[in-house]
């Protein structure tokens, strides 16, 4: 995760070390735009607002519960006449700075909607704030420029509680820099919040050669210039996200998911042919195969073929149960019994391979209990295929029609 944070003259590039710290990757006069930056690495990168990007909200929360936290932060941001544009996306986080037995002390950040310029050319994975990339023990006071000007963070027992931007582009900090750390002190003081701040940091871009300015002498543990330090990555990460942000991931999840979707077809019709062609492969073989067993027995299956047509001529004298009057007694006795159904006509014409049937009922349910009779007989099912018409109602009563003639048997090899 590379970090992206402005820098005394503009915006700074740092790359993570095998190590796990950070090093300068850009050159010392960086744009002042974050649209402007060039050259940001193809790894993950996270960006840190400036503090003048942002609005700083301590207050006193009366709960330690963790999920009243960010409603809380709310109401006290909208009591002070602050409320960030809700379609811009997550503007807000709430940061603990100390939690006591019966309440907290929280700090609410708002963030100003970034415009097109004030964001990089490639979308950051994460958002934070840059006092939280510079580690601070103690109650201590922090000056350092970001962008041309002085900025001031607060901080008690070590965690970031207050931070706000100066007007000052002074080489050192001066009155109108104290009068604005005084005011904002006094007023958290007012608070109620546990502001002490005993020493100043001042992290000139001149490091030890710079000076304290007009806050020499005004803390109790003195002042301390020094050069800035290397950022971290802030812990824990914050929840900021920009609405345009949010739309490119959404957009970008979009794409990944149409993207998988495109391969899972292209996967289902690859497996699709697959299994075609190998049928077909198949198919063909057996195809070849059999064209070599018809080629050995075509003589005789010929012979078969006349042999089986004349046996079939034989059937009604040589098979019992194909003979007219069997088949006349195997009719009877589908007849439902006492329903009233009788035969009108019947016509067995085995040579012409036809049975019809015409028949009368007062009723139309023994005809259709006749006709499933017919079917299910297994005498005449096995070589008789049954189509029978709905009955006809007349004046006599309901009329049927039925019709059956012999299944048609495969010629075994």
């Amino acid at each position: 995760m590379s970090l992206l944070l402005p820098g005394p003259r503009g915006w700074e590039l740092w790359k993570k070390t095998p190590e796990g710290g950070y090093v300068r990757a850009s050159a010392d006069d960086g744009p002042m735009l974050a649209g402007e930056m060039p050259g940001l690495p193809a790894g993950n990168v996270a960006m840190l607002f400036p503090v003048r990007a942002l609005q700083a909200l301590p207050f006193r929360a009366a709960s330690t519960d963790d999920a009243l936290f960010d409603d809380m932060a709310v109401m006290h941001a909208e009591r002070l006449g602050i409320r960030p544009d809700p379609m811009a996306g997550q503007l807000s986080d709430t940061f603990v700075v100390d939690r006591q037995a019966e309440d907290s002390v929280l700090l609410h950040v708002v963030l100003q909607n970034p415009g097109p310029s004030e964001m990089p050319p490639r979308t950051p994975q994460e958002f934070d704030i840059s006092p939280r990339a510079y580690p601070v023990s103690g109650n201590e006071v922090c000056l350092w420029k970001e962008l041309g000007r002085w900025v001031f963070a607060v901080h008690q027992g070590g965690k970031l509680i207050y931070c706000q931007a100066t007007h000052s582009d002074d080489e050192e900090p001066g009155k109108d820099v104290l009068r604005e750390i005084q005011l904002a002190v006094s007023q958290l003081m007012l608070q109620g919040l546990p502001v002490k701040p005993a020493k100043a940091r001042v992290w000139s871009p001149a490091a030890e050669l710079g000076g304290a300015g007009a806050l020499e002498g005004m803390f109790a543990e003195g002042v301390v210039v020094e050069a800035r330090p290397d950022p971290t990555l802030p812990s824990p990460p914050s929840r900021l996200l920009p609405a345009d942000v949010r739309a490119a991931r959404r957009e970008k999840r979009k794409r990944q998911q149409i993207l998988a979707a495109v391969a899972v077809v292209i996967l289902l019709v690859l497996a699709l042919v697959g299994t075609m062609l190998f049928g077909i492969i198949q198919d063909v073989r057996e195809r070849n195969a059999l064209a070599k067993k018809a080629a050995a027995v075509a003589g005789i299956s010929e012979g078969f073929s006349d042999h089986q047509s004349r046996w079939l001529e034989l059937g009604p004298v040589v098979e019992a149960n194909r003979s007219p009057m069997e088949i006349m007694r195997l009719i009877q006795t589908c007849i439902p019994p006492n329903s009233g159904l009788r035969l009108k006509t019947a016509d067995i014409n085995l040579a012409e391979e036809m049975i019809r049937l015409d028949g009368i009922a007062q009723t139309s349910a023994p005809v259709n209990a006749f006709s499933l009779a017919l079917k299910r007989n297994p005498a005449l099912a096995d070589w008789l295929q049954w189509d029978n018409t709905a009955p006809t109602k007349t004046k006599d009563g309901w009329e049927f029609k039925f019709s059956a003639s012999p299944i048609e048997e495969e010629p075994t090899e």
